[in-house]
């Protein structure tokens, strides 16, 4: 007979069914339960106090910096102080870039002063008062009374979809960087009119001249003054300003082409500062042949003059 493994042990040891002090090993395949000893090195540390950072300093100058024309018609380019995350011009909204920078504009009817504010991160407000110059226009005085033809009803249906679409045109605000330009003229010519011009009749102010005018010769060509979006580019002349073009240069200013023969952009076009864009004409409500220029800024009137300077 096979005798097993345990009674040949006992047998050995002179030991005939006696007990045993240590228990048996455990069987293949039993697992051992080992209790875990807690050591120092095991006892983990408690995390540290994350160091105190400082926020950066806010990146830019500590006031408005700006350049321009602080006059009625004028307009200025400039950098809100480091940390801005609003600006207004005399409670307008300014656009900010991610460095700060903006422009803005007075109207040719502005007040004497306009103040820019700037609200920063920690809640503080920044102030720079702006002293804008008056301007002497140039005024005709007429002792007769104000003509008051009122408009046929004929031609009001035909002009207010014309007025939408100017409207709606000059609201498109693009996305272009002709703002930050210095702008260049469209076309050198005759000045023949002049932005802020007036007539008053009896006392009883008529509507000034809302751009300037340079008369050069019919069908030359003009350019663009900076770069912008074409928003409007008619494909049949409007009743007053014959075939009109506008360009939006982004941030709000946008340029007005009226009177011309001939419209070289479509809708929708990228165009670049010194691009051919159409020809002089005498189109809709003119004398003769002529380029009106009118620039606005969102819904005030600027002189296109304080933008380019002297006609060398």
């Amino acid at each position: 007979m096979r005798i097993g493994l345990g009674a040949s042990l006992f047998a050995l040891a002179g030991c005939s069914g006696a007990a045993i002090d240590n228990p048996p090993p455990a069987e293949v395949g039993q697992a051992e339960l080992v209790q875990p000893i807690a050591t120092e090195a095991a006892r983990a540390a408690p995390a540290p106090e994350p160091a105190f950072v400082p926020p950066p300093e806010p990146v830019g100058p500590t006031t408005f910096l700006y350049d321009g024309q602080l006059t009625q018609g004028g307009w200025i380019r400039g950098q809100a102080p480091g940390g801005a995350v609003s600006a207004t011009l005399g409670g307008q909204a300014l656009v900010l870039d991610d460095d700060g920078f903006f422009f803005a504009a007075f109207d040719r009817d502005a007040g004497p002063s306009a103040t820019l504010v700037a609200r920063l991160k920690d809640g503080r407000t920044i102030e720079s008062p702006l002293t804008i110059s008056p301007r002497k226009w140039n005024i005709e005085r007429i002792n007769l009374a104000r003509p008051r033809g009122k408009a046929s009803e004929a031609f009001m249906v035909r002009r207010r979809p014309e007025l939408a679409q100017i409207n709606a045109a000059r609201k498109v605000n693009a996305d272009s960087e002709g703002w930050r330009q210095d702008f260049i003229w469209p076309v050198k010519g005759r000045i023949s009119g002049r932005f802020g011009s007036q007539r008053i009749y009896a006392g009883v102010p008529g509507s000034y001249h809302s751009g300037i005018d340079i008369a050069p010769g019919n069908g030359v060509p003009y350019v663009a003054p900076a770069d912008g979006v074409v928003t409007l580019a008619t494909k049949k002349p409007f009743s007053l300003e014959g075939y009109l073009l506008i360009i939006d240069h982004g941030n709000g200013l946008n340029s007005a082409f009226l009177h011309n023969s001939k419209i070289a952009v479509s809708e929708g076009d990228v165009v670049k500062q010194g691009q051919y864009i159409g020809n002089i004409g005498s189109t809709g409500s003119a004398t003769g042949p002529h380029l009106h220029w009118g620039l606005k800024w969102r819904n005030s009137r600027l002189d296109p003059l304080l933008f380019v300077g002297p006609m060398n």
